[in-house]
């Protein structure tokens, strides 16, 4: 990547607002087509070399390798002014009924990556209906469906609830994968245990072929982080962290989603989650797509799911 001014950008500790801003807040501070690019260090500026194109899809087939809808225009890929990313980045965000979350996420996130120089579009994977939630399916069409938009190089897998708070944190992939959540308020800023693999974590797409992705069999909370956590060092791979006093986050408190009980089987899946490694990944997510489209004039790419507990 070539950098001018980089050193400029004050680094550190980053203030996180309390407050949540509204959708027209959101469409006027990041997504305004009509402007002359600001020259400040944190403005990027918004690709407008394609028109918006709204795709919807409807009960489409729900094996990933026979998914042939693709887009021939696309809105939501943001590049900054003053350098030429050399690397597209894809923000995988599982989700359902969060939308004060999403705002809050979509607020801190725009302004953090732009700081970082990046090339970057947020996909917002929503899992339809009241089936219990598997975020690790839905990180598997999320890498499935941001293929289908753009040969991106590296994938962050992100709850929506988890903030970055400071900009030394780089939002970039590494020659291992990496975990970037390390320190969290809600476990004092420690890492709760060696083997923890979740939250927000950056994998290559090389990487992720190579560790199969995620397991698509956890409904409901708990287990899938530990199992990707497996599969890695299955796949020879070290996990890479930075220090925690940079690696920090806020978690937006929240209740439980009734739809998201602990999953009573997370321990008998992870017993025998070596057995599956190879039956057991991305290519054989089963889901049917019901929308797809960047939402906002580009400010997340919305895919929409309905999957089958």
């Amino acid at each position: 990547m070539r950098i001018h001014h980089f050193f400029l950008f004050p680094v550190g500790h980053l203030d996180i607002s309390k407050t949540v801003p509204t959708w027209s807040h959101l469409v006027e501070e990041y997504t305004s087509s009509s402007f002359q690019p600001k020259i400040v260090l944190s403005q990027t500026r918004y690709d407008t070399s394609t028109n918006l194109t709204r795709v919807v899809v409807v009960n489409s087939t729900s094996n990933a390798e026979n998914k042939t809808q693709s887009l021939e225009k696309f809105v939501g890929m943001w590049r900054p002014v003053d350098c030429d990313p050399t690397e597209r980045l894809a923000i995988i965000v599982p989700y359902r009924n969060r939308d004060s979350h999403l705002r809050m996420f979509l607020e801190h996130m725009h302004s953090f990556l732009r700081k970082q120089r990046l090339m970057y579009t947020i996909f917002v994977i929503n899992q339809d209906g009241t089936t219990h939630f598997n975020r690790a399916l839905l990180l598997n069409i999320g890498f499935i469906e941001s293929m289908r938009v753009a040969k991106f190089d590296c994938f962050i897998f992100h709850d929506v609830d988890l903030l970055p708070e400071d900009d030394r944190n780089t939002y970039r992939c590494s020659n291992q994968p990496r975990h970037l959540s390390v320190a969290v308020d809600k476990f004092s800023y420690h890492l709760p245990y060696q083997q923890i693999f979740g939250g927000a974590v950056a994998l290559t797409r090389e990487q992720f072929v190579k560790v199969g992705g995620f397991s698509n069999l956890y409904y409901g909370w708990g287990g899938e982080d530990d199992d990707l956590y497996a599969r890695v060092i299955n796949a020879k791979y070290i996990i890479v962290r930075y220090p925690e006093e940079i690696a920090r986050y806020k978690m937006i408190s929240h209740n439980r989603d009734p739809n998201n009980p602990v999953n009573p089987q997370r321990q008998k899946l992870l017993d025998s989650a070596s057995s599956r490694f190879k039956t057991d990944g991305y290519w054989n997510a089963n889901y049917t797509l019901l929308e797809a489209y960047p939402a906002y004039n580009g400010l997340f790419y919305w895919v929409s799911v309905s999957v089958i507990n």
